[in-house]
This record gives structure tokens, C-alpha cells and sequence, in this order.
């Protein structure tokens, strides 16, 4: 009975912990699904293993929200990790709880790479962006899409398609790229990278029109290496530290797990949930 009435208590916690964020979500976009992207900094293979952790911990935390997670495009490094990763999160206020870890990442640890078993520094940069409703009009016209077919390719050479399926979109007139190779077919590839580009281009639009209303480079996190917003400590000690709240967790694996959930509520709190 203590044991029921315990997982009772913490179920009821969590709820009002979540309501809590949620209540401090109140930009026009913060209730939609979000578009992830991650990639790997300089550094070969290390940023690349690097950015695949990454994947891994914003997967676990969404699961632990009870998001539904889909990985649209995935490109595996050479010798491990990845070259960069596009994931769907969809649920909502899933976009104004992940938007504040857009930004660059730093890892700090003895890299299981190095035969020297040397101390190394990694980055990788994680980008998000709101689900486009489809309601809202994002003009794409096809002069200005160059689209790029291509065989897609899974890890190891395992699971390569026959046929040229795979689809990298450029909008020509921003340079935005984006690419899916997750289907079979080179038309449901096509489908899901326009939703891509509909997102990025809309994101690119949000951003315009609040440089319009305010001086937004003062508030908006600078994507740059060496401009981190976090740093994930594994030696010689542990500990995940959020520059911009001074927030410290010592268990870096647990944060590594997909528990953000402190750092996202902290930053909240703190930023009133615009992106610094």
C-alpha cells in the first residue's frame, strides 16, 4: 500500500511539474510538434559519436514525455556516430519545451577513439525548429527546388536500397538543404523532406519578422563552436552544466538518459521561455 501510495505521489508530481512548463509556454508556435536536427562539429569521428549520443538522449527524453519520435534522415559517419540526424517529435509543446536547446553542445571526456586514451573536447550543434501547420501559407514554388536523387544507405552497408529512393531537396533561392531517405519510395522520401523545407522555411520567416519587431540577434542563441550553451562533463569528473542558468547535475549519465526535464524547467523559469 505505501509503495502505491509513493508511485501515487511522484505520478502527481510529475503532472504538476508538467503543467507547470507548460503554463510557461505562451509563444504562438510552443504548442506545436517540433523538426530536430543535429550535426557534428569538427573532429571527425569523436563530434561524430558525439552527435549520436545526442540523438539518442533527445529520443529518450521524448519517449519518457510519451512523444512519438520519427527519424527522417540519418547519416552515418564513416567509422562510427553520425553525420547528421533529423528527427520528428510529435506531440504537443513539444517545440517550446526543446526550442531553448537549440544551440551547440560540449563534450568533454577520454575518448574510447584515441589509443592514447587522451582527454578530447567535442561539439555538435542542435537546431529546432515548429511543425508547419499546413493551414499557413509558405509559398514553395518548383523553379526554386533543385531536387537530388540518391541511394540510401544504412549503417555498416546494411539495409541499402536497390534504387535510387533517397531525396535531398536545395531551395535555391535561401540555400536551405534537407534530405530523407527513411522510405522506400522515392515519392514518400520527396513528401516528407518538402514537410522539411515547408518547416525550415517557415522557421526562417518566423525569424525575420521578429528581427522586424525587435533586435532578436540580442535574445537568439549564436549557433558558433565555442559558443556553448552546455557542457557534458564525463572526465575527470561528471557533471552537465548549462551555461546560461549555471545549472549542475553531477549524473551525467541520467542526463544522457533523456532526464532534461530539470534543465528545461530551470531555463523556463529563469528565460521565460524566449530562446537565448
Amino acid at each position: 500500500m505505501a509503495a502505491e501510495l509513493d508511485g501515487e505521489v511522484a505520478s502527481l508530481d510529475e503532472a504538476v511539474t508538467r503543467f507547470e512548463l507548460k503554463s510557461m509556454l505562451q509563444g504562438p508556435e510552443d504548442h506545436r510538434s517540433a523538426l530536430l536536427t543535429i550535426h557534428p562539429g569538427a573532429g571527425g569521428t569523436e563530434s561524430q559519436d558525439w552527435a549520436e549520443m545526442l540523438t539518442r538522449m533527445y529520443r529518450r527524453w521524448a519517449e519518457r514525455r510519451g512523444y512519438t519520435v520519427r527519424v527522417l534522415d540519418l547519416e552515418p559517419g564513416e567509422e562510427a556516430g553520425i553525420k547528421s540526424a533529423s528527427l520528428e517529435i510529435d506531440g504537443d509543446y513539444a517545440y517550446g519545451f526543446l526550442k531553448a536547446e537549440k544551440g551547440v553542445h560540449r563534450l568533454v571526456r577520454i575518448s574510447p577513439f584515441d589509443s592514447q586514451a587522451r582527454r578530447h573536447t567535442s561539439f555538435a550543434s542542435v537546431f529546432v525548429y515548429p511543425e508547419v501547420d499546413d493551414t499557413i501559407e509558405i509559398e514553395l514554388r518548383e523553379e526554386d527546388i533543385k531536387m537530388d536523387v540518391f541511394r540510401a544507405s544504412g549503417a555498416g552497408g546494411q539495409h541499402v536500397n536497390k534504387t535510387s529512393s533517397a531525396v535531398r531537396l536545395t531551395h535555391l533561392p535561401t540555400k536551405i538543404v534537407v534530405s530523407c531517405q527513411q522510405e522506400r519510395s522515392q515519392h514518400k522520401n520527396k513528401e516528407t523532406a518538402m514537410k522539411m523545407l515547408r518547416a525550415a522555411l517557415y522557421q526562417r520567416k518566423l525569424e525575420e519578422q521578429e528581427a522586424e519587431r525587435a533586435k532578436i540577434e540580442a535574445t537568439k542563441t549564436d549557433i558558433s563552436w565555442g559558443n556553448q550553451i552546455r557542457s557534458y562533463v564525463f572526465q575527470p569528473y561528471t557533471m552537465v552544466n548549462d551555461h546560461r542558468t549555471e545549472l549542475k547535475v553531477p549524473d551525467v549519465q541520467r542526463v544522457m538518459d533523456g532526464d532534461l526535464d530539470e534543465f528545461i524547467q530551470t531555463y523556463l523559469k529563469r528565460f521565460g521561455g524566449s530562446v537565448r
